[in-house]
Order: structure tokens, then C-alpha cells, then sequence
């Protein structure tokens, strides 16, 4: 039978998006954005240019180097990155955040200048009416604002990407007056911000909707990227329906950390673009680039965290395990890693594991004891172990499935 004869796969009936034949950019946030998170540390500067590297790996098209602006050990993070990028020739874009003021795009342009990198400055500013409200703010004001700084940027010799923080409570009028000025005043690229994760999939549709015919309306060839949070749960949702309506890029961090509870995760966006045809490039070090995040920033992974925690490929259940065995019985890698997992670990460099705990069949116990270099077909063994297994609340670790066997060993002798 033909691999795609064993997957009926209802995410591509006619009708469905075509994302084989998308083509969508990735931004990684995970040096500014995500470094936001309160509980996080903000790590070394050769801990930033491993991740950097690990980025490129993966195949990611653009990197936030950080908020220069924010004081002199920002400044020099960005300049460090900035020079790894030129010096190793990385294949990777840069950009950098700043407020929409000339004081935070400025430290920008010097790292600009002093390592030759072409920076895209991501100059944000609060665009909704409760935004405007908290801060004294009216239109005109922002209009102001933005006008002075994109001119700036420009005159600087920097590219520019305007970003509406909160355009997703904003209102359509301030949107249009907005992001018409910006493109007037040299902005090439507007990013769509769900700063608090306010949106809905249904709302990013209708908002990029929105976006890219004011931006058709302009006249200009200008790019739009999406940028979201994840406070409702529906950051990657949301990601994939902004990519289903056209946008150019999507922003994401690793682990999904960032402001508060995070950004859409840039380790599932891969995944999951990888899956659905779009995302061709080899993600076999999406572990390496997870693990590193959590170690430098001081955070865990979840056991339960999809793709990359503990349990993702690992199962105790004698029928689930049973349908491993039997596809790895077959020879089949293809089937073994397929038959009862939604994301082949095989993808990023992974393995499907088999345990032992209390809903275990005798499978597992046998799966176990020859894969550890024990004579599975010992039924005695494989009873004690088993009867152990249905005695226990967990599953069962190494060290105590080989006393088990110590302990048999010794009552034969």
C-alpha cells in the first residue's frame, strides 16, 4: 500500500489553502521580544550568536537583533549580532526595534554604519483608542510622530518597517490615515501587531483583508508582516490564518516566549509549515534551538510541550506501543514514526520511545527488555516486570525495572 494511501488527510480536500504553494518569511523575535518575558534571563552575548546560528539552520529568513535603543548592554548585543551576521556572511535578514522617535532609531543606524549590515528598523507605536487614551495621545499626534521618525530612518539610510502596536483593537479610519502616511513618508514594510493576543483567526483575516487594500491603494510595493501574542491561546491560529490571507512574513520566538505569557512559537510555526508543504528546509535542529533557548533564558520545557518536551514521542500504552512494534516488526521507518504520532519525530531529529507503566500491555515489557539487551521471550521476566508495571502509579524508570530483573536474577541462583 502507498504511503498516501495509509492518510486520509482532510487538511487538503479541495478548497483548502494551498500551502505548498505559499511562500512565507519567518522573523524571529526571540532576542527582543522574547527576552520581554519577565521570568527570562537575558543571556551572554555568545549564547545569542549560538542561537543565531541555529536560526539559520532552520532555515529562518529574518532575525530581530534587539532594542539598541534600551541602553548600552542592548546596544552592544545588537552590535555583536550584527557583525556575526556580516563577518560569517549569514544568510540571514536583520532588523531592529525602536520606538517611533529619533532617540531609539539613531543607536540603529550606528550599528548600521559600523558593520556594513543592512538593518530594517521595526519602528512601533500604540495605535488603538485605549492606547491613545492611557497615553494622552490623539491621531494627529501619531501621524506626527510617525512622519518624524520614518523620515529620520530614511535620511539615515535604513529601511524601515512601521508596526501599529495593538492594530488589532484599533480602528479601521486611524489604521488607513496611518499606514498611508507611513508609506508616504518611505515605510516598505507595515507590521500588524495583536500586541495584547486579542484577536480571533476570523479577526486576522479580516484585518489582513483590510491592511492589504490600503496598502494597494498606496501605489507602492509594500510588505506586510504579522506579529502576535498568544494571551487567548490563539497565537499559532492566528499565524497560520495571516499566512492563509497573504501575508509576506510572520514574527515568532522560540518556545513562545515573550511579553507576559508569549508570541506565537516559532518552533511549532516551523513544524507545522514544515508539515503542510511550505517550509522546506531541513528542521532536524529544532531540538538543539529549543533546548538552547530554554538553558540561556532560565526556563523549562513542559514535559507535555508538543514536538520538543520529554513525551512527545514517548508512550506507555500497550495499544499504542503495540502499533509501534508492529510497524517496526514491518521494517517501515516511515510507518513507525506515523502510525500513532500526528508529527514524525524523525523530522527533528527524534526517535518514537516505548515505556513501561501501568497501562502497558506485555509488548512494552518485551519491547523493552530486548531493546535494553535482555532475553525478551524469558516469559518469567517478562511477568514480573509486568505484574511490577500493574503494581506502580507511574511509569516505571530504568533504574527500577532493572532492579526488578536484579531481583529475579537472584531468586534463580
Amino acid at each position: 500500500m502507498s504511503q498516501d494511501e495509509l492518510i486520509y488527510d482532510w487538511n487538503a480536500l479541495p478548497g483548502s489553502h494551498d500551502y505548498e504553494a505559499t511562500r512565507v518569511e519567518l522573523d524571529d523575535e526571540t532576542l527582543r521580544d522574547g527576552l520581554q518575558n519577565p521570568s527570562v534571563k537575558d543571556p551572554p552575548i555568545e549564547k545569542k550568536i549560538e542561537l543565531l546560528h541555529l536560526m539559520v539552520d532552520l532555515g529562518i529568513h529574518a532575525v530581530d537583533i534587539g532594542l539598541p535603543g534600551a541602553g548600552p548592554r542592548a546596544y552592544e548585543a545588537c552590535l555583536a549580532l550584527a557583525r556575526e551576521i556580516t563577518e560569517c556572511e549569514l544568510p540571514i535578514e536583520a532588523n531592529a526595534a525602536a520606538r517611533t522617535v529619533r532617540a531609539d532609531i539613531e543607536p540603529v543606524a550606528r550599528v548600521q554604519q559600523a558593520t556594513g549590515l543592512n538593518i530594517e528598523v521595526a519602528t512601533f507605536i500604540g495605535s488603538s483608542p485605549i492606547r491613545q487614551y492611557a497615553e494622552n495621545w490623539d491621531v494627529d499626534q501619531i501621524l506626527s510622530s510617525t512622519r518624524d521618525a520614518i523620515g529620520f530612518a530614511i535620511g539615515e539610510g535604513l529601511d524601515v518597517m512601521y508596526v501599529t502596536e495593538d492594530t488589532t483593537r484599533s480602528r479601521p479610519r486611524t489604521l488607513a490615515r496611518l499606514f498611508s502616511a507611513a508609506v508616504e513618508a518611505g515605510a516598505r514594510r507595515i507590521c500588524l501587531a495583536d500586541t495584547v493576543g486579542h484577536s480571533t483567526p476570523h479577526g486576522v483575516r479580516r484585518l489582513v483583508r483590510f491592511a492589504k487594500d490600503i496598502v494597494a491603494g498606496t501605489g507602492e510595493s509594500v510588505k506586510i508582516d504579522w506579529h502576535g501574542h498568544r494571551d487567548r491561546g490563539f497565537g499559532l491560529a492566528n499565524a497560520l490564518a495571516a499566512i492563509e490571507e497573504g501575508v509576506d512574513r510572520v514574527h515568532a520566538t522560540a518556545l513562545g516566549i515573550g511579553e507576559r505569557i508569549g508570541n506565537v512559537e516559532m518552533d511549532l510555526l516551523l513544524v507545522n509549515l514544515h508539515l503542510l508543504g511550505t517550509h522546506n528546509h531541513p528542521i532536524d535542529r529544532l531540538s538543539d534551538y529549543c533546548r538552547l533557548t530554554a538553558e540561556m533564558c532560565g526556563v523549562e520545557v513542559p514535559h507535555n510541550y508538543p514536538v520538543i518536551g520529554d513525551d512527545a514521542f514517548r508512550t506507555g500504552t500497550g495499544v499504542h506501543a503495540a502499533a509501534i512494534i508492529k510497524a517496526m516488526q514491518k521494517g517501515d521507518g516511515w510507518l513507525e514514526d506515523r502510525v500513532y504520532s500526528g508529527v514524525p519525530a524523525s523530522i527533528v531529529g527524534r526517535k518514537q520511545t516505548i515505556e513501561i507503566s501501568p497501562v502497558s500491555g506485555l509488548s512494552n515489557v518485551r519491547f523493552w527488555l530486548s531493546r535494553h539487551g535482555y532475553d525478551a521471550g524469558d516469559e518469567a521476566l517478562c511477568e514480573a516486570v509486568f505484574g511490577l508495571a500493574k503494581k506502580c502509579d507511574h511509569t516505571l524508570s530504568q533504574d527500577e525495572i532493572e532492579a526488578e530483573i536484579a531481583r529475579i536474577e537472584a531468586a534463580r541462583a
